[in-house]
């Protein structure tokens, strides 16, 4: 996982180390050999994540911005035709207008970088992460904790942790442990149309902390009679904190907002 420092013009490595973890990530990056078509994986190092990925996948474009490394890693796959070690910061590159998967060993320092990418491009259906471990547990309410990224984007996406990482499967080892993230595009949205474009007000009214609570926070912009009912409705306490919303009741309060 490449970190970019102030210092230097190139960036610090943690290389994931550990076999059994690069083949656990790949079989959920790519559970079906050939499938997704287009795989791009983010900070490839020297390929430790980059071999199980080409074994299971049908086209592979490896991004590695250090370009040291990038010789090695064009050498190691020069006999697998379908695997393409890109020169280049995986946040700079242009996305594919085709569907497309993300695997990667993320750079912890640059992982709300590489999470909004795949969230804004169109053609990507999925990403499998290795992060920092709080942030996997924030973005998956692990802690009993929602964040407002994963209310706004739940109707369109799924969060989930899908493991933990030790950080002694790195060399050398960062240091705190990773977490496994998997997000991916519903098949079928919760949401569409003009309910899904106006979804994300009461969302970001509720998270702005406004009134110091989410009963408060939304009273500003519907009566106070429809939120208490919509409260109800979601079987949630007033006095809640918007953090202990879960985002199926955040469903359920949009549905009891609605005029």
């Amino acid at each position: 996982m490449a970190r970019p420092t102030s210092r230097a013009r190139t960036p610090s490595q943690n290389f994931l180390a550990d076999r059994a973890t690069a083949e656990h990530v790949a079989r959920l990056a790519a559970p079906d050999r050939g499938h997704p078509p287009l795989l791009l994986e983010v900070g490839a190092g020297r390929g430790a994540l980059t071999e199980p990925l080409a074994r299971r996948s049908r086209e592979l474009h490896a991004y590695e911005i250090d370009a040291r490394l990038v010789p090695g890693l064009r050498a190691r796959f020069a006999s697998a035709p379908h695997v393409r070690a890109v020169a280049g910061d995986f946040l700079a590159a242009r996305p594919p207008h085709r569907p497309f998967s993300v695997a990667g060993n993320v750079p912890f320092s640059r992982t709300a970088d590489v999470v909004d990418r795949c969230l804004s491009a169109p053609g990507c259906t999925d990403a499998t992460l290795l992060t920092q471990l709080e942030y996997a547990r924030e973005r998956t309410g692990d802690y009993g904790r929602w964040t407002l990224l994963t209310a706004r984007t739940w109707p369109s996406r799924t969060w989930r942790l899908a493991g933990r990482v030790g950080r002694y499967r790195f060399r050398p080892a960062p240091r705190v442990d990773a977490g496994l993230l998997r997000i991916r595009r519903r098949s079928v949205p919760l949401l569409t149309g003009a309910a899904l474009r106006n979804w994300t007000d009461p969302v970001e009214l509720g998270f702005s902390g406004v009134g110091g609570s989410l009963h408060a926070s939304l009273r500003r912009a519907h009566p106070r009679r429809r939120v208490d009912a919509a409260f109800r409705a979601a079987r949630l306490d007033p006095a809640l904190l918007v953090g202990g919303v879960a985002p199926d009741r955040w469903l359920r309060l949009y549905e009891g907002l609605a005029p």
